[in-house]
């Protein structure tokens, strides 16, 4: 079975669905059989690679994941599409306990043919962030180099612990990712000092910088190494993906 990472922040906007993505596109592109996932309600993620949401959840319905799966236009990435059902948001903002596990065993069963796996969580820290890190290997956290960047944080972290100490978990905390990050504003700088004298090596080299294609991107269905291959968030990413490879 591949590496499963579970890309998650309970803050909205800090590029957490560009980073799942991205990054999902990055690994494909290396040559890794890559699924991405989208957890999120919004479907972001399933719109940013031009495919439409599902009608029904495949972990509400059970739907065996490789036929819930489908193809994306990026070589080597395959995406298990969000759904926007209000029943199944419902079920799954809901579910807990034992039928919490039943979920996570249910994503982790078809896992094992893909050689990376993205989850792109919700913003938030319930049932749907929690079954995504049962499943995974490691979480990546993109920061958001802005005044509320640290707002949260302190949540984020002790669920993740929590899901760290359980005795079936494998999960690792792969790092933190400085996003939307631009050196000619007094306050990034100040932001990343501040991260990184804090948490150390925890936090990635690799910054995302603030780039017109990472927001453009999307629209058009495409990941940004394929919609503005020569980008400085094609380059950021590359890199990125470059690290969390060589971290392993």
């Amino acid at each position: 079975m591949g590496k499963v990472y579970c890309v998650a922040n309970q803050k909205g906007g800090v590029g957490k669905t560009t980073t799942a993505v991205n990054v999902a596109a990055g690994l494909a592109a290396a040559g890794l059989r890559t699924l991405l996932v989208d957890l999120d309600p919004q479907c972001n993620a399933t719109g940013a690679v031009a495919r439409e949401p599902s009608p029904r959840h495949p972990l509400v319905e059970r739907t065996p994941i490789r036929e819930a799966v489908t193809p994306t236009d990026f070589e080597g990435l395959t995406l298990l599409p969000g759904s926007r059902s209000f029943h199944d948001v419902d079920h799954l903002a809901q579910v807990g306990g034992a039928e919490s596990e039943l979920v996570a065993q249910h994503l982790s069963a078809s896992l094992g043919a893909y050689d990376a796996v993205l989850v792109d969580c919700p913003p938030s820290l319930g049932a749907l962030t929690q079954t995504a890190l049962a499943t995974a290997d490691e979480v990546l956290m993109p920061l958001e180099c802005e005044y509320f960047a640290m707002e949260g944080l302190t949540q984020m972290i002790e669920l993740i612990k929590r899901v760290m100490t359980r005795s079936n978990s494998r999960l690792q905390f792969g790092g933190i990712v400085l996003t939307k990050h631009d050196p000619s504003l007094e306050l990034t700088r100040e932001v990343e000092r501040e991260v990184r004298e804090f948490f150390g090596d925890v936090v990635l080299r690799t910054v995302v910088p603030r780039d017109v294609a990472l927001a453009e991107a999307p629209s058009h269905g495409q990941p940004v190494m394929e919609y503005a291959p020569r980008s400085r968030g094609t380059r950021a990413y590359i890199e990125l993906c470059q690290e969390v490879q060589g971290r392993e």
